[in-house]
């Protein structure tokens, strides 16, 4: 693993209507078969791997992900049409709503239990 920090941090806007300062604060490269974990001040975590064919971007949504106290949510921004995966720290819904208004984004489905994974793995197989 390298890390390869920014000093000071390189500082820019996004947002749509609410503006807002990003700071980028460094680089990390891994290696084929290393990990990382990010960790909330509460205790959440979250994984990533690196294979020899790319990462393992989160750890399993229906089971890891959520006993690390986050939860996977896609999402579309309303604006631009794009698609993101982002992860919701437990208890922090209230915040995530907020920004999704703030963002004009809405929650496509949420990611965290079989019976949902399950049932967007059987639309997709009917549809293809």
């Amino acid at each position: 693993m390298k890390f390869d920090a920014k000093i000071p941090p390189r500082s820019f806007i996004v947002g749509n209507d609410v503006r807002f300062e990003m700071k980028d604060c460094g680089s990390l490269t891994l290696a084929t078969d290393e990990q990382v974990t990010f960790m909330t001040e509460s205790g959440a975590e979250y994984d990533v791997a690196r294979k020899n064919w790319g990462f393992y971007a989160t750890p399993s949504l229906n089971g890891r992900l959520t006993a690390f106290g986050l939860r996977g949510v896609l999402i579309r921004n309303s604006i631009t049409g794009r698609y993101f995966v982002l992860l919701v720290e437990k208890g922090r819904e209230p915040d995530f709503e907020a920004y999704l208004q703030q963002e004009r984004c809405e929650i496509v489905t949420w990611l965290d239990s079989s019976e949902t994974l399950d049932g967007l793995r059987q639309a997709i197989l009917q549809n293809r």
